[in-house]
């Protein structure tokens, strides 16, 4: 028979050990950093370079979720991220408001394009990004959207809404719901157009067949923010790290390698090291 002692000391016993389960589970916990991500910085292949280097000088494991700008801050608004990379300023902008974020910091930028088949059946080619859309409408040849809430897909609708064209319901406007590598490839299979970042399509051109039609135009700029998350709601976030994240990210060394990065390959960098810039340099 179990004596009253024996018990108490079993009971003593497994009230330890559950501790020490989940001290060893926090440990781990804030070892490691959550980063919500566009699949832009992933897809280029950035995240790629930077990330190894922050886990060797930090001593913590970066687990890396690429969605789009919009998924990342659901993500953030539900405590599931510790640190966010995104680019989709208007929404970033209501992020903090709401007080998801306790801090905002420029990062870098690049800009978008549109890009469609060489024969550019629409004849966008050099044209402004307003007129470039209205073309393509009028001309029903296949637009492939990404239409995901991302940050691509929010600049997007700002070019329509710019060229006061309404795509929703067309034939010619498929909505593919996926990511931008995807969506380039559903594009180039129906020989249409797309709106991309630059980095990702240079890291992916290769056999796409679609060409640079649209650029250089100020409404086509891509801006990214790194974004802290807001421990007061979500105390299970780990503020520390995703703070160490972000602080890496506008370092010397990390925005020297944001700045070179892609000009071996490409013969010019993917990204724009903006660290420390007024927002009102870039045209925010």
């Amino acid at each position: 028979m179990v004596t009253k002692q024996i018990l108490a000391r079993l009971t003593t016993l497994a009230a330890t050990l559950t501790i020490l389960i989940w001290a060893n589970s926090a440990l781990a916990a804030s070892k490691t950093v959550i980063l919500a991500t566009t699949t832009s910085t992933q897809d280029s292949g950035l995240l790629d370079v930077l990330v190894p280097l922050f886990e060797k000088d930090n001593a913590l494991k970066v687990k890396t979720i690429s969605v789009g700008s919009g998924q990342a801050m659901k993500m953030g608004e539900k405590g599931e991220a510790d640190v966010l990379l995104v680019h989709s300023p208007d929404a970033e902008k209501k992020f903090m408001a709401e007080g998801f974020g306790v801090s905002r910091r420029l990062v870098m930028h690049n800009d978008f394009i549109i890009i469609g088949p060489a024969a550019d059946p629409a004849k966008i080619k050099g044209v402004g990004a307003a007129e470039a859309m209205k073309r393509i409408a009028q001309s029903g040849v296949v637009f492939a959207s990404r239409g995901d809430n991302s940050g691509t897909h929010a600049k997007e609708k700002g070019l329509w809404k710019g060229a006061a064209i309404n795509p929703d319901g067309q034939k010619w406007y498929q909505q593919t719901g996926l990511g931008m590598g995807q969506t380039l490839n559903i594009a180039a299979e129906k020989k249409g157009y797309a709106l991309t970042d630059r980095a990702t399509y240079l890291s992916l051109k290769k056999g796409l067949g679609l060409e640079i039609l649209v650029e250089g135009d100020g409404k086509l700029l891509n801006v990214y923010h790194v974004i802290e998350l807001n421990a007061v709601k979500w105390p299970k976030v780990n503020a520390q790290g995703g703070k160490a994240f972000a602080d890496f990210m506008v370092t010397k060394q990390a925005q020297e390698i944001i700045g070179r990065f892609g000009v071996e390959k490409y013969g010019a960098p993917l990204f724009f090291p903006d660290a420390g810039k007024k927002p009102e340099s870039l045209g925010l």
